[in-house]
């Protein structure tokens, strides 16, 4: 059997037997728990080295590695020596624990607490027990405030509290109902900003016979909400406390986790009723695909999978209007131009070409427009003509059919094929707009939260954060309302972004927030946005400031290396490798970081002197002359693109 690992509290290991694993001092504790705050992926050497220390000494590196060799020797005891380790991994620039599921006590708990929404309240009372058990104290509680680790921990202490509340009302439907006031008493008392705590309790007290203590707890509830956060309370309990005043019947016994147990009772009732093999099975999973992508996490890679089995199931039955409505379905809103999983893309892209191909002329404009919506938004970051075409095309079918969801979709594609040359951040700002105002109109919140977004983008680029903030804040909102996680993870970039771009606080402040930030893309199931993201953002903030360019090596830059490397390369006097490394640059993706990236080519030519590469970059730039370099991606910036064209001979 493997270690296992403990972090809901001080961060500790056993091993097989349960005994306590020795894992030396605080730095050694800490590179573990970086690890398991990873879940699985890997953490380069140059991020443990940020992580560990806010000051690193000279061989940082080195002793990263020491640490790293201390904790394999201590977790893999009979190892023999110089065989690969299975556990504490080296892949690429940096290190994995490969620990399984059941190995870390916050993995365990996360699961069965998922686990017990969906059992009968005396199972859920059974599993949440045990899950609350393998709390010790904090979560990482020497490295709650670490900014690698406070992300984690938080989201796991309101998991906590979700839990007990969740047992409470599990304990309810049972009718135990002292039991659960027991338990809530001091809940609601510990976090009386919880308002689903104060109802619980009150209606504990209630069901025990103690009318006048529920109306107490509801009223001590109004009075310190009023008096620390300064709102009333909300529908809930004002609606609880008019019931308890009219002794209302429903008020006897309400069923516990009603989400749970109506999902439960529709999907039995839909596999009775739904044969095996019905084909109707395969448009419902496309329906819970989408939402599955919309809920963040493990749920985008595991959508994303599902759905190329999905398309290649609805392919064998050989029916295209069957096939082009499951790949149609899965009108996902998308706001990041780069991809997350291009194999898989690639098969969804020809799939819909397929499906185009053998559908009936007549009678199938919605699907058409559908199919080439998808092959305009799966086409993003190309210079193939196919996907501006097929977003054009699918655009004008909605139109045609004054189909709001459909346009809402099309417009997505046409955000996406928009990037054909610098400086069209107006048009997207137009686009988003057009989004914001059809998708408030008709209800279609996930597209509407898109539109915000979009514009927070484009308003950025044209340096307009007041407009902006007013778009994060909206976008925030619906995100909240519609449970929408995916959200903050591109807010929250931006509030670094507003921070780097006020240009009044120090360089150290606004690196502190853009790691803040980056721990916002672990677990969020974006590689396409996470790869090579965050020392991109330090590379532009350093560059803009003239600050030495003093990455570790390994850094992973991603799929931003070509336009990295000379100025790195530079900034350490290798000036002939810097030339030749500009030479072999590419030409940047048609993508929502085009600006950003030619100007750091513009940067490392003009040092450089290479005129031709100047004037090429001058002739990219000039049509975003208005612009802030990097902006429109809502995440980094590299300033004002006029700063980088009045140093190219072109522009004297």
């Amino acid at each position: 059997m493997s270690p296992g690992f403990g972090v809901l509290g001080p961060v500790t290991a056993w091993d097989a037997d349960g005994d306590p694993i020795a894992l030396k001092g605080p730095r050694h504790r800490s590179v573990l728990a970086r690890l398991i705050v990873a879940r699985g992926r890997v953490v380069p050497v140059s991020r443990l080295v940020d992580d560990l220390w806010s000051d690193p000494p000279a061989d940082a590196v080195g002793a990263v590695r020491t640490f790293v060799a201390a904790l394999r020797r201590a977790l893999e005891p009979e190892r023999p020596p110089r065989t690969p380790a299975r556990l504490l991994v080296t892949e690429g620039p940096g290190y994995a624990l490969r620990a399984t599921p059941d190995a870390v006590d916050a993995w365990r708990f996360e699961r069965t607490v998922a686990d017990a929404a969906t059992l009968p309240p005396k199972e859920a009372t059974v599993r949440l027990e045990e899950a609350l058990g393998l709390w010790r104290g904090p979560a990482y509680a020497e490295f709650a405030e670490q900014p690698w680790a406070r992300a984690e921990s938080r989201r796991l202490a309101e998991l906590r509290l979700h839990a007990v509340e969740l047992r409470a009302e599990a304990l309810l439907d049972l009718d135990l109902a002292e039991r659960a006031a027991a338990d809530l008493e001091a809940h609601a008392a510990e976090h009386p900003w919880r308002e689903n705590a104060w109802r619980l309790l009150a209606l504990a007290l209630y069901r025990t016979g103690r009318q006048a203590d529920a109306l107490e707890v509801l009223r001590r509830a109004r009075t310190l909400l009023a008096d620390r956060l300064g709102i009333d309370p909300g529908p809930g309990l004002r609606a609880l406390e008019g019931d308890i005043l009219q002794q209302s019947d429903h008020l006897a016994r309400t069923p516990a986790h009603p989400a749970g147990r109506v999902w439960e009772q529709v999907a039995a009732a839909y596999d009775r009723a739904v044969a095996p093999d019905a084909r109707a099975r395969l448009e419902s999973t496309t329906g819970l695909l989408r939402n599955l992508a919309l809920t963040g996490g493990s749920g985008l890679p595991a959508a994303r999978e599902h759905r190329v089995a999905a398309v290649a199931a609805a392919e064998e039955l050989g029916d295209p209007a069957l096939t082009a409505r499951v790949i149609g379905a899965y009108d996902v809103p998308a706001i990041w131009t780069r991809l997350d999983d291009p194999e898989q893309t690639a098969q969804v892209v020809a799939a819909a070409e397929r499906t185009l191909a053998a559908l009936p002329g007549e009678g199938h404009d919605a699907d058409r427009a559908r199919l080439l919506a998808t092959i305009a938004l799966e086409s993003r970051g190309t210079r193939l003509a196919r996907g501006p075409q097929a977003a054009r095309l699918a655009e004008e079918i909605a139109r045609r059919l004054d189909d709001p969801a459909l346009l809402a979709f099309a417009l997505n594609a046409s955000f996406m094929q928009c990037f054909h040359r610098t400086g069209l951040a107006p048009r997207r700002d137009a686009i988003g707009a057009e989004l914001i105002a059809l998708a408030a109109r008709h209800g279609l919140s996930t597209f509407e939260i898109l539109g915000h977004l979009v514009r927070l983008q484009a308003r950025s680029a044209l340096g307009d954060f007041t407009t902006a903030d007013h778009h994060a804040v909206a976008a925030d909102a619906l995100a909240a309302r519609h449970e929408r996680p995916l959200v903050g993870v591109f807010t929250g970039w931006y509030a670094a972004l507003r921070l780097d771009a006020a240009g009044r606080a120090p360089v150290t402040e606004v690196e502190a927030a853009y790691r803040d930030a980056a721990a916002l893309l672990d677990g969020a199931g974006m590689p396409g946005l996470a790869h090579g993201l965050p020392p991109l953002a330090l590379l532009c903030l350093r560059v803009r400031h003239a600050r030495p360019l003093d990455f570790d090596a390994p850094t992973d830059w991603g799929p931003y290396a070509p336009w990295a490397r000379p100025l790195l390369l530079l900034d350490q006097s290798r000036r002939s490798e810097a030339l030749d490394a500009l030479h072999t640059t590419p030409e940047p993706p048609r993508d929502l970081l085009h600006e950003a990236l030619w100007c750091l080519t513009a940067r490392a030519a003009t040092a450089l002197g290479d005129r031709r590469t100047m004037e090429r970059a001058y002739t990219a730039l000039l049509p975003a002359a208005h612009e802030l370099a990097g902006a429109g991606s809502g995440l980094l910036t590299l300033g004002p693109v006029s700063a980088h064209l009045a140093v190219h001979p072109a522009g004297h």
